[in-house]
Protein backbone atom coordinates (compact mmCIF):
# COMPACT_ATOMS: atom_id res chain seq x y z
CA UNK A 1 0.00 0.00 0.00
CA UNK A 2 0.98 3.61 -0.44
CA UNK A 3 0.13 6.12 2.31
CA UNK A 4 0.27 9.79 1.29
CA UNK A 5 0.35 12.64 3.78
CA UNK A 6 -2.03 15.55 3.33
CA UNK A 7 -1.78 19.20 4.34
CA UNK A 8 -3.42 18.33 7.68
CA UNK A 9 -0.86 16.61 9.91
CA UNK A 10 -1.79 12.98 10.54
CA UNK A 11 -4.52 12.72 7.88
CA UNK A 12 -3.49 10.24 5.18
CA UNK A 13 -4.82 8.96 1.88
CA UNK A 14 -4.14 5.26 1.44
CA UNK A 15 -3.91 3.64 -1.97
CA UNK A 16 -4.04 -0.14 -1.53
CA UNK A 17 -2.38 -2.52 -3.94
CA UNK A 18 -5.19 -3.92 -6.08
CA UNK A 19 -4.64 -7.21 -7.90
CA UNK A 20 -7.08 -7.49 -10.78
CA UNK A 21 -7.73 -9.92 -13.58
CA UNK A 22 -10.65 -11.17 -15.71
CA UNK A 23 -12.45 -12.40 -12.55
CA UNK A 24 -12.39 -9.09 -10.69
CA UNK A 25 -9.94 -7.93 -8.03
CA UNK A 26 -8.40 -8.69 -4.65
CA UNK A 27 -6.89 -6.23 -2.18
CA UNK A 28 -5.90 -6.04 1.46
CA UNK A 29 -8.09 -3.33 2.95
CA UNK A 30 -6.30 -3.53 6.29
CA UNK A 31 -2.99 -5.02 7.40
CA UNK A 32 -1.75 -3.81 10.79
CA UNK A 33 1.96 -4.24 10.00
CA UNK A 34 1.65 -2.27 6.74
CA UNK A 35 -0.19 0.48 8.56
CA UNK A 36 2.51 0.62 11.24
CA UNK A 37 5.14 0.79 8.48
CA UNK A 38 3.30 3.90 7.25
CA UNK A 39 3.19 5.50 10.72
CA UNK A 40 -0.46 4.65 11.46
CA UNK A 41 -0.44 3.05 14.90
CA UNK A 42 -4.10 2.82 15.83
CA UNK A 43 -5.77 -0.26 17.19
CA UNK A 44 -9.21 -0.40 15.66
CA UNK A 45 -11.91 -1.90 17.87
CA UNK A 46 -15.17 -1.35 15.98
CA UNK A 47 -16.31 -1.51 12.36
CA UNK A 48 -19.19 0.66 11.08
CA UNK A 49 -21.15 0.42 7.83
CA UNK A 50 -23.46 3.09 6.42
CA UNK A 51 -25.75 3.10 3.39
CA UNK A 52 -27.02 6.35 1.92
CA UNK A 53 -29.87 5.67 -0.48
CA UNK A 54 -29.81 9.02 -2.27
CA UNK A 55 -27.32 11.39 -3.85
CA UNK A 56 -26.74 14.41 -1.63
CA UNK A 57 -26.92 12.75 1.78
CA UNK A 58 -24.54 14.61 4.09
CA UNK A 59 -23.37 12.98 7.32
CA UNK A 60 -21.34 15.18 9.66
CA UNK A 61 -19.31 16.99 10.69
CA UNK A 62 -18.84 14.56 13.62
CA UNK A 63 -16.27 14.01 16.37
CA UNK A 64 -16.09 12.74 19.93
CA UNK A 65 -14.60 14.56 22.91
CA UNK A 66 -11.72 13.15 24.93
CA UNK A 67 -11.39 10.64 26.49
CA UNK A 68 -13.49 8.99 23.77
CA UNK A 69 -12.03 10.77 20.71
CA UNK A 70 -11.93 8.52 17.64
CA UNK A 71 -9.51 7.87 14.82
CA UNK A 72 -11.19 6.49 11.68
CA UNK A 73 -10.17 4.50 8.61
CA UNK A 74 -12.77 4.90 5.85
CA UNK A 75 -13.42 3.32 2.49
CA UNK A 76 -16.30 3.19 0.04
CA UNK A 77 -17.41 -0.25 -1.13
CA UNK A 78 -20.24 0.95 -3.37
CA UNK A 79 -20.71 4.40 -4.86
CA UNK A 80 -18.76 7.59 -4.15
CA UNK A 81 -18.43 10.31 -1.51
CA UNK A 82 -16.86 13.69 -1.05
CA UNK A 83 -15.15 13.27 2.32
CA UNK A 84 -14.15 16.24 4.49
CA UNK A 85 -11.93 16.51 7.56
CA UNK A 86 -11.56 19.64 9.72
CA UNK A 87 -8.70 20.14 12.18
CA UNK A 88 -10.26 20.86 15.60
CA UNK A 89 -7.12 20.41 17.72
CA UNK A 90 -6.76 23.51 19.91
CA UNK A 91 -3.35 25.10 19.32
CA UNK A 92 -2.81 23.38 15.98
CA UNK A 93 -1.23 25.52 13.24
CA UNK A 94 -4.01 24.23 10.95
CA UNK A 95 -6.90 24.61 13.45
CA UNK A 96 -10.14 25.25 11.56
CA UNK A 97 -8.66 24.26 8.20
CA UNK A 98 -10.31 21.56 6.13
CA UNK A 99 -9.43 19.25 3.29
CA UNK A 100 -11.72 17.25 0.99
CA UNK A 101 -11.19 13.96 -0.83
CA UNK A 102 -13.16 11.84 -3.27
CA UNK A 103 -13.39 8.23 -2.15
CA UNK A 104 -15.17 5.71 -4.33
CA UNK A 105 -15.59 2.05 -5.05
CA UNK A 106 -13.74 2.77 -8.30
CA UNK A 107 -10.58 4.43 -6.93
CA UNK A 108 -10.57 2.16 -3.83
CA UNK A 109 -8.81 4.90 -1.85
CA UNK A 110 -9.02 4.89 1.91
CA UNK A 111 -8.78 7.82 4.28
CA UNK A 112 -7.17 7.74 7.71
CA UNK A 113 -8.53 10.44 10.03
CA UNK A 114 -6.68 10.71 13.35
CA UNK A 115 -8.21 11.85 16.62
CA UNK A 116 -8.70 15.61 16.73
CA UNK A 117 -10.53 16.04 13.45
CA UNK A 118 -14.20 16.56 12.72
CA UNK A 119 -15.32 14.35 9.86
CA UNK A 120 -18.17 14.27 7.40
CA UNK A 121 -19.09 13.21 3.89
CA UNK A 122 -21.73 13.68 1.25
CA UNK A 123 -22.80 11.09 -1.26
CA UNK A 124 -22.14 11.71 -4.94
CA UNK A 125 -24.26 8.82 -6.22
CA UNK A 126 -27.25 6.86 -4.87
CA UNK A 127 -26.83 3.69 -2.82
CA UNK A 128 -23.39 4.58 -1.50
CA UNK A 129 -21.97 2.29 1.17
CA UNK A 130 -19.15 3.38 3.46
CA UNK A 131 -17.19 1.10 5.79
CA UNK A 132 -15.06 2.54 8.53
CA UNK A 133 -13.00 1.30 11.42
CA UNK A 134 -12.70 3.31 14.64
CA UNK A 135 -10.31 3.04 17.57
CA UNK A 136 -12.92 3.96 20.19
CA UNK A 137 -16.55 2.88 20.52
CA UNK A 138 -19.39 5.31 19.96
CA UNK A 139 -20.12 7.29 23.13
CA UNK A 140 -23.35 9.33 23.07
CA UNK A 141 -22.21 11.54 25.95
CA UNK A 142 -19.01 12.47 24.07
CA UNK A 143 -20.61 12.78 20.63
CA UNK A 144 -20.38 16.30 19.14
CA UNK A 145 -20.57 18.00 15.77
CA UNK A 146 -19.95 21.18 13.82
CA UNK A 147 -22.31 22.80 11.32
CA UNK A 148 -21.60 21.46 7.84
CA UNK A 149 -22.10 24.94 6.37
CA UNK A 150 -20.14 27.02 8.91
CA UNK A 151 -19.15 30.13 6.91
CA UNK A 152 -15.91 30.46 8.92
CA UNK A 153 -14.81 27.08 7.55
CA UNK A 154 -15.89 27.79 3.98
CA UNK A 155 -16.08 24.12 2.98
CA UNK A 156 -16.59 23.78 -0.76
CA UNK A 157 -19.22 21.00 -0.69
CA UNK A 158 -20.34 19.77 -4.13
CA UNK A 159 -24.00 20.46 -3.23
CA UNK A 160 -26.08 23.33 -1.90
CA UNK A 161 -29.07 21.60 -0.28
CA UNK A 162 -27.98 18.34 1.33
CA UNK A 163 -30.20 15.71 2.88
CA UNK A 164 -29.43 15.91 6.62
CA UNK A 165 -30.48 14.08 9.74
CA UNK A 166 -32.25 16.20 12.34
CA UNK A 167 -29.15 15.91 14.56
CA UNK A 168 -26.77 17.06 11.81
CA UNK A 169 -28.97 20.05 10.99
CA UNK A 170 -28.52 21.41 14.55
CA UNK A 171 -24.73 21.32 15.06
CA UNK A 172 -23.14 24.60 16.26
CA UNK A 173 -20.59 26.68 14.41
CA UNK A 174 -16.94 25.85 15.13
CA UNK A 175 -16.63 29.04 17.22
CA UNK A 176 -19.34 27.70 19.59
CA UNK A 177 -18.47 24.00 19.53
CA UNK A 178 -17.30 22.17 22.63
CA UNK A 179 -13.76 20.93 21.95
CA UNK A 180 -11.31 19.45 24.47
CA UNK A 181 -8.65 18.11 22.12
CA UNK A 182 -5.21 19.77 22.18
CA UNK A 183 -2.45 19.81 19.59
CA UNK A 184 1.04 19.18 20.91
CA UNK A 185 3.68 19.09 18.19
CA UNK A 186 1.77 16.73 15.95
CA UNK A 187 0.35 14.61 18.75
CA UNK A 188 -3.25 14.77 19.86
CA UNK A 189 -3.88 14.86 23.60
Amino acid sequence: MKAMSTKLHGVKIIDPVVHGDHRGFFMESYNSSRFIDNDIHNVFIQDNHSLSAETGVLRGLHYQLNPKAQAKLLRVVSGAIYDVVVDIRRGSPTFGQWEGFILSSFNKRQLFVPQGFAHGFCTLVPNTEVLYKVDECYSPEHDRGIAWNDPALGIDWPLANPILSEKDSKHPLLAHAEINIQYEGGLTQ
